[in-house]
């Protein structure tokens, strides 16, 4: 994702409105006398974005637009892309064309057909640089979609193509191994082109929003909680066994996990100072997640121009300390920014074949410091504020961080934290100095964690630019042999680390508790919470 202003601590596994019952039948209602509906209760952390597709690329959107909303395929229970609207496709001999042909029984929650036409519509908007959708970038594969984003082309010039009402078609730049993965996204979910022109609002409350996916929504109490019951006119509605999902907002963790011991929640994240005794206990589960906790450097205020400046508070840092005594979760600490788990074309791991490229080493951060403050000509280091969005465990990292450069730098670093929504306008206008930030995977690949730090890109948010890396990531996606494709993005990794507008903190993981009754529910390792196959006893 993006992107991605909340950290996956709080998001990953938390959802849903603070429920009415706190006993195990919590999820279940009275219907003359007889327990029928299935109700999962489960927490959002915070307001939604958007449900706008291509706006709401983030934590706090994504999770429930995937439930809402389908695209051409959807990810399996192994992870893997499948048809979902789309029933078929076919590919021309040398890759880079794919026809799609859509169901017949594909249909909006209104009644309406889903069309090739709304696909078309859709993509395009996304491209569109009047949209300003911080996910444009995903669609840079389709032929003519980077011109058009830039403003050099037009949307005639975007390669999508409605053969008839039913066959879309698009033209891609190269043959793109993770194609058919990428375009399980929200981004690339359809839009009813008919409700949008007529309501450019149709997503911003319950009433109105038009979705194609195994749910619809059908309460929206802004900053209290949502709720989305089955949508009956999904093509694959008989798959569907939930009746309801209510989903809370509520960002603190501790909060989150009395409501789950109270049966108002049916998922909860672990507090960090629960964590031992509930592991020891056995009640905590565990998943592979792709994405990188970690910092961003704004290369453009004082003192972080200074890559060796950069580089002593990245050295700074003890990843492996943070993980065990502050977020106490079992991550694995990230001394790369690529997670584990991709496999090149020989099955090595990605991340074991780069290597360690930013670990903690307080001699040689001394040095840099001194080196880097000797090249700016300061006798001081200029004042360094290290900002964090609201949320207990942001804030623990930000005060291990702020000890961490005192004790190994002797630097006094200022915290501040802000809301959520701020947070991301501030950062992205770049106007922090030292701030945290996440990234969950869009899709299965490395290059997708790597092409976020191209020049001007909405994901990159810290000013660096570096024309030599902006080539290696172009030349990595036009590249259609995988042993010199992933060549290509180790370098690209190794130049990122040494340049350090970021620091790595933790690879990401799924750990949460589960009611026993609750089950079915799919935690893509790279994608989003899969509701389609839950249930619940």
């Amino acid at each position: 994702m993006k992107k991605i202003g909340i950290s996956f601590l709080t998001m990953i596994v938390i959802f849903t409105l603070a429920a009415c019952t706190a006993n195990s039948d919590a999820g279940k209602e009275e219907t003359n006398g007889e327990k029928e509906e299935k109700i999962l209760y489960l927490n959002n952390g915070q307001e939604p974005s958007s449900f706008d597709p291509p706006i709401g690329f983030d934590s706090v959107s994504w999770t429930a637009l995937n439930n809402l909303m389908e695209g051409l395929t959807r990810l399996d229970n192994n992870h893997e892309p499948q048809a979902a609207i789309a029933e078929n496709w076919d590919v021309s001999e040398d890759g880079k064309v794919y026809t799609f042909h859509l169901r017949d029984n594909a249909n909006w929650s209104n009644g309406d057909p889903v069309t090739a036409g709304d696909f078309a519509f859709a993509w395009k908007r996304l491209l569109n640089p009047e949209t300003k959708s911080p996910a444009a970038f995903l669609g840079y594969f389709i032929e003519g979609g980077e011109a058009y984003a830039n403003g050099e082309g037009s949307a005639d010039d975007v390669k999508v193509k409605v053969v008839d009402e039913k066959t879309f078609e698009v033209t891609l730049t190269s043959p793109q191994a993770y194609f058919l993965n990428v375009i399980t996204n929200p981004a690339f979910f359809p839009i009813n082109e008919k409700v949008a022109t007529e309501n450019p609002e149709w997503f911003s409350e319950a009433d109105s929003f038009v979705g194609n996916g195994p749910f619809q929504l059908t309460k929206w109490e802004h900053d209290s909680y949502f709720e989305m019951e089955k949508n009956e006119t999904y093509w694959d509605a008989d798959t569907v066994k939930l009746n309801k999902i209510h989903w809370a907002m509520v960002d603190d963790s501790n909060t989150e996990y009395q409501m789950f011991q109270n049966g108002e929640l049916d998922t909860s994240d672990v507090p960090a100072e629960l964590s031992e005794q509930l592991f020891s206990e056995g009640k905590v589960k565990v998943e592979d997640q792709a994405g990188t906790y970690f910092y961003r450097f704004n290369v453009t205020k004082e003192p972080f121009i200074n890559k060796n400046i950069r580089k002593a508070f990245a050295l700074a840092v003890d990843q492996q300390q943070i993980v065990d005594y502050v977020t106490k979760n079992q991550e694995k600490p990230a001394y790369g920014f690529v997670s584990y788990g991709y496999l090149d074309n020989k099955g090595n791991d990605f991340r074991e074949t780069s290597g360690e490229l930013v670990k903690t080493n307080v001699e040689e951060a001394k040095k840099l410091l001194e080196q880097g403050m000797k090249e700016e000509g300061y006798t001081t280091l200029p004042e360094v504020t290290l900002t964090y969005s609201t949320n207990d465990t942001h804030k623990a990292i930000a005060e291990a961080l702020q000890a961490m450069f005192k004790d190994n730098l002797g630097v006094d670093v200022k915290l501040a934290n802000m809301e959520s929504s701020v947070f991301t306008q501030e950062q992205t206008a770049l106007k922090l100095q030292l701030s945290r930030s996440s990234f969950l995977a869009d899709y299965g690949d490395p290059i997708n964690f790597l092409e976020n730090f191209q020049t001007g890109l909405a994901m990159n948010r810290t000013g660096w630019s570096n024309a030599e890396y902006d080539q290696l990531i172009k030349d990595a996606k036009n590249e259609s042999d995988e042993a010199k494709r992933f060549e290509l993005m180790y370098k690209a990794e190794k130049l990122l680390l040494d340049e350090a507008p970021i620091f790595p903190i933790h690879f990401y993981n799924y750990v949460y508790l589960q009611n026993d009754s609750v089950t079915g529910i799919v935690r893509h390792p790279v994608g989003y919470l899969e509701l389609k196959w839950a249930d619940k006893k």
